[in-house]
């Protein structure tokens, strides 16, 4: 069986439907085609930003790496001098330079200290004379007197006791004796203020952060600064975030913050082997700001057209409405007599042909009604041709409040004749409603100053599934039925002879 949704008649019967229907799917795919575009451009922006966040984090771990690096060869060459026998008998200049290399100690960042056994300073980069302090108690100190497996130690961030290096973080090493005992510490401190001032030359925006922290959550350093200094060395060791910082090596994801409570987007990586973390945190408002702003004008612009796709589609509707009920208006109009408003001799022949093929098909049984006013042209002499129309109208209606199914049908068939197509309807069926028509129409008002009513005469054709009868015999059959009821006396009906 064939789809109607896809036929043509079904199309042509249902335009606006389709219409519709193309309309919506436009708006949807357009729809659908944005937002999986701004979908990919959000993408493309988060992955760009990540992108800048891990080139930042990579240069700041080299920065860090080299650094330390210049700061563990100061502390190798530090013990490797301070094993020298000869060391004291070198002049104190000599013997400053020979401890300290100026190439690998930078004054700037911070200094390298030598201490003894007991903890005190006996050598200092930045002076020949050592600044007196005893460092016994540090943990530094401790740890490093208690397990000589250590290496180079990465300590705590501190405030500096000796000079004005303020916040700091130690690198130290362990110095043994020829026997392999403790024999003192060779410890440089890196002022955190240095890599402030790196930080400060990358450019993240106002909403975002460069960390520098331990990995027992400690803060070293930050840009932009925090709004208090009491901030460094501050723990976020019980932060969500940082926790699951910790679980990797390097890497990146979005949350929120715990502080703010807005979402952020958090890219680090471990700096080599050092108990080290860099983490850039950068703004999604900030990052996404100017996507936002293109969604928004892309979104406007796809409304304003997607409202414009449906307004045209609704005043195209509208007119296919209006022409559809014109078409019509023009169908009824050439299927109907102008006069009676019944259906016109055009009409009555197809209706006739279509119901004749079905009778035949479903072998039922068809009648028709030849219906036709008595003394018509005494009538209208009488009352002139608008006295002869009125009472053809009132004809015509009473026979359409005669006929009650829907497959029925009365036309006129032409002048003061009409006739009354009957499917499914037998003799009997066909007698009863002539009878009716008879008599409704004889119980018409007669016109003012005529004492002569308005009659009609009834014909019956039927045709009876089995015979041979074709249409013309049928409409032939009804006709001559007609006459033998004009010529029985009028105001009659007459059936097919037997």
């Amino acid at each position: 069986m064939p789809n109607r949704l896809s036929s043509p008649a079904f199309y042509r019967s249902h335009p606006e439907l389709f219409l519709n229907l193309g309309s919506c799917l436009a708006v949807l795919a357009i729809v659908a085609i944005v937002s999986y575009l701004l979908g990919r451009e959000r993408e493309s922006v988060e992955q760009s930003a990540v992108r800048a966040a891990n080139n930042i984090v990579q240069l700041i771990e080299s920065d860090i790496l080299r650094n330390v690096e210049l700061y563990d060869r100061s502390l190798k060459g530090l013990i490797w001098a301070v094993s020298r026998p000869e060391l004291t008998r070198l002049p104190q200049p000599l013997r400053q330079r020979l401890l300290f290399n100026d190439a690998l100690v930078d004054h700037q960042r911070g200094d390298v200290l030598w201490l003894d056994k007991q903890g005190n300073v006996v050598g200092d980069s930045s002076s020949a004379v050592p600044r007196q302090a005893n460092f016994a108690e540090t943990g530094d100190f401790q740890a490093h007197l208690n397990d000589p497996r250590l290496g180079l130690l990465v300590g705590p961030p501190f405030k500096a006791r000796l000079g004005d290096l303020d916040w700091c973080i130690s690198f130290s090493r362990r110095i043994d004796d020829a026997h392999g005992n403790f024999a003192g510490l060779a410890a440089g401190a890196l002022r955190l203020s240095y890599f402030s001032e790196l930080f400060k030359r990358l450019d993240i925006g106002a909403d975002s952060s460069i960390n520098l922290l331990n990995v027992n959550g400690q803060l070293l350093a930050r840009e932009p600064a925090p709004a208090q200094d009491a901030a460094v060395g501050a723990s976020y060791a019980q932060r969500p975030n940082f926790r699951r910082i910790l679980s990797q090596t390097e890497g990146s994801f979005t949350a929120r913050s715990s502080v703010t409570q807005r979402q952020k987007m958090y890219t680090f990586a471990r700096v080599g082997d050092l108990p080290l973390v860099v983490l850039v945190i950068n703004s999604s408002d900030e990052v996404f700001q100017s996507w936002r702003r293109t969604a928004i004008l892309v979104s406007v612009a796809t409304g304003v057209l997607c409202i414009g796709i449906v307004w045209l589609t609704l005043l195209l509707g509208r007119e296919l409405r209006r022409r559809h009920h014109a078409e019509q208006g023009l169908v009824a109009l050439a299927a109907t007599d102008s006069l009676t408003g019944l259906a016109n001799r055009r009409q009555l022949d197809q209706v006739l042909r279509l119901e004749w093929a079905r009778a035949q098909r479903n072998r039922q049984p068809l009648a028709v009604l030849m219906v036709d006013v008595d003394h018509f042209k005494a009538f209208n002499q009488r009352h002139g041709h608008a006295g002869g129309d009125k009472a053809l109208h009132n004809v015509a209606r009473t026979l359409g409040r005669c006929i009650r199914r829907p497959a029925d049908l009365a036309a006129r068939y032409g002048g003061e004749e009409f006739q009354v197509v009957l499917p499914e309807t037998g003799l009997a069926g066909a007698r009863v409603l002539a009878e009716k028509i008879r008599a409704e129409v004889a119980a018409l008002t007669p016109f003012e100053g005529d004492s002569q009513g308005i009659t009609v005469s009834v014909g019956i054709g039927v045709f009876t599934p089995g015979t041979q009868h074709d249409l013309t015999q049928l409409l032939s059959a009804a006709d001559e039925a007609l006459y033998r009821a004009k010529a029985n006396g009028r105001d009659r009906v007459e059936g097919p002879l037997d």
